[in-house]
C-alpha cells in the first residue's frame, strides 16, 4: 500500500535503548482502540520484566519525505512531555532496494523553545537563530540483535544465490532518482510561492509605513497652521486603528519546505554517489578486458 503508518515504541536506559516497536490497529474507534491497545501491551511487557518505557514513536514515509509540519507537532508532544523522545524514520522502498533506511531525530532546543512560546513570526525565529539546519538533530543508531536472530540472518546469507546478486552492480538508475528530483521540484515551487507571498507583505508593509509617515507629516503642518490662528490643535489619534499593521506570514512553513529540500539534495548525493562508483568500476573492467 501507499499509507503512511505511525506508531509508538518503547524504551528505557541511557543511552537511549529502543527495545520494542508497537503497531496499531485500528477497527472501530481508532483513537480509542489505540490507545487501549498501547496500554495493554506496556503493561503485557512490564508483567514479564521488559523495558516498557514509553520514549517516542516512529513513521514510515517515502523517498525521505517527512519534515513535515504534522511531524513537528507530533514530535513536539513527545518531547515535550518525555525530553528523552526520539522519532524514528523508516523508508520501505529505499530499504527493499537493499540499503536499509533507518534513522533518529529529535528536535533542537532551540525549536523547543520557539515551539513552546508558538511563535513563529520572523522576529522569534531571527531571534532564536532557528535555520532549516537547526530544526532536528540526528541521534546515531546502532542495530543489535539477539543471538538467535544472528544465527537466522547467517543462515539466510548462505542460501542466499550468488546469481541474485547481481543487481547490485547494476549501472541501470531505477526510478528513485526521478522520483526524487520530482518531490524535490514540487518543493522548489512551493518555496517560491512562499518567497512571492512574503515579498507582497514586505512590500505592503513599506507603503503603509509611507503612508503612515505622510498622515502624520499633514497633521503636523495641520496643527501649526491651526496654532498660527490660534485654534487648539487636533486631538490626538490612534494611529494603530488607522494603520492596522499587516499580518506577517508565518516562516515556520518555509523553514519545513528549505529542510525537506535540503534532505532530498542529500538523497540525491547519496544515490549519485553509489551510481558513480559503479560506473568508475565498470569502466576500470571494461579498460582491463580491453
Amino acid at each position: 500500500g501507499t499509507s503512511v503508518i505511525k506508531n509508538v515504541s518503547v524504551s528505557a536506559g541511557d543511552p537511549l535503548i529502543i527495545v520494542v516497536v508497537l503497531s496499531q490497529f485500528y477497527v472501530v474507534d481508532r483513537n480509542l482502540l489505540t490507545v487501549q491497545y498501547q496500554m495493554e501491551m506496556m503493561r503485557s511487557l512490564r508483567h514479564v520484566n521488559i523495558d516498557h518505557l514509553h520514549v517516542g514513536w516512529y513513521q514510515s514515509t517515502y523517498y525521505g519525505s517527512f519534515v513535515t509540519r504534522a511531524l513537528l507537532d507530533s514530535q513536539f508532544s513527545y518531547q515535550h512531555a518525555i525530553e528523552e523522545s526520539v522519532v524514528l524514520i523508516y523508508d520501505p522502498i529505499k530499504t527493499a532496494q537493499g540499503s536499509l533506511s533507518l534513522k533518529a531525530y529529535r528536535l533542537t532546543p532551540k525549536l523547543m523553545e520557539v515551539c513552546k512560546e508558538k511563535d513563529f513570526s520572523p522576529e522569534a525565529l531571527k531571534k532564536g537563530n532557528i535555520t532549516f539546519e537547526h530544526m532536528f538533530e540526528e541521534v546515531p543508531i546502532v542495530i543489535k540483535n539477539s543471538h538467535l536472530i544472528n544465527v537466522l540472518m547467517w543462515e539466510l546469507e548462505k542460501k542466499s544465490a550468488v546469481a541474485d546478486k547481481h543487481e547490485l552492480l547494476s549501472l541501470a538508475s531505477s526510478n528513485h532518482l526521478g522520483k526524487t528530483l520530482q518531490l524535490l521540484m514540487d518543493r522548489v515551487d512551493e518555496m517560491s510561492q512562499d518567497i512571492v507571498k512574503y515579498n507582497t507583505y514586505m512590500r505592503n508593509t513599506s507603503k503603509q509605513q509611507q503612508q503612515k509617515h505622510q498622515y502624520q507629516q499633514r497633521r503636523q503642518q495641520e496643527n501649526m497652521q491651526r496654532q498660527s490662528r490660534g485654534e487648539p490643535p487636533l486631538p490626538e489619534e490612534d494611529l494603530s486603528k488607522l494603520f492596522k499593521p499587516h499580518q506577517p506570514p508565518a516562516r515556520m512553513d518555509s523553514l519545513l519546505i528549505a529542510g525537506q529540500i535540503n534532505t532530498y539534495c542529500q538523497n540525491i548525493k547519496e544515490f549519485t554517489a553509489q551510481n558513480l562508483g559503479k560506473l568508475f568500476m565498470a569502466q576500470a573492467l571494461q579498460e582491463y578486458n580491453n
